[in-house]
């Protein structure tokens, strides 16, 4: 989430969002609550609060047929105030036999700051994990083939990657995040 350059050669990260418990486990077995779960034809959207240093709460979109996880990190002041949507690249995919939803992180990300370009970063991370053997050439090769289509679609839309979701199929909503939070109890919608 830092694009910060490579941090050394990791395992792709796998998450867990299971729906029928609530519940959100990250890549090192971290297991948190969720606060909303709605799932699509399109995806799955959830959200939560967050126990991080630079962001107190988390909306994401898991879209399987665009290879992407779209996420609003709703920062603390300080941190990352251009930031809108942080798109991670890989493999997602839901629900299973017990209602999960799976995330598969391929290292790639792109940023979008309104009104600029897609930032695409973590090339580094990529290129040492499947040196590595960590990620296998398909799996590298769609990796790129996700973000190029990200970076264009964006571009051709005059850089509104929101215009390119849209006309992608995936029309996302961003309905829970700080200011929406009412100490309501969990929900589960389906649309």
């Amino acid at each position: 989430m830092d694009g910060s350059g490579s941090v050394g050669v990791h395992p792709p990260k796998r998450e867990v969002f299971d729906v029928p418990a609530m519940t959100n486990t990250d890549n090192k077995g971290v297991v948190r609550p969720v606060r909303t779960y709605t799932e699509t034809p399109f995806g799955l959207y959830m959200s939560r609060t967050a126990d991080h240093p630079r962001f107190d709460h988390l909306e994401s979109w898991l879209l399987p047929a665009l290879g992407l996880r779209a996420s609003i990190f709703w920062f603390v002041e300080g941190h990352r105030a251009g930031q809108r949507l942080y798109l991670d690249v890989g493999r997602f995919t839901g629900p299973d036999a017990a209602g999960r939803w799976h995330a598969e992180d391929w290292y790639l990300d792109l940023v979008d700051v309104p009104g600029t370009p897609l930032e695409l970063i973590d090339v580094d991370e990529l290129v040492e994990a499947h040196a590595a053997g960590l990620l296998s050439a398909g799996d590298t090769v769609r990796a790129f083939e996700i973000a190029t289509a990200a970076l264009v679609g964006a571009a051709e839309r005059d850089h509104d990657v929101d215009r390119w979701f849209v006309e992608s199929g995936a029309p996302l909503s961003w309905p829970d995040g700080p200011a929406g939070q009412s100490g309501a109890s969990p929900v589960i919608t389906r649309g």
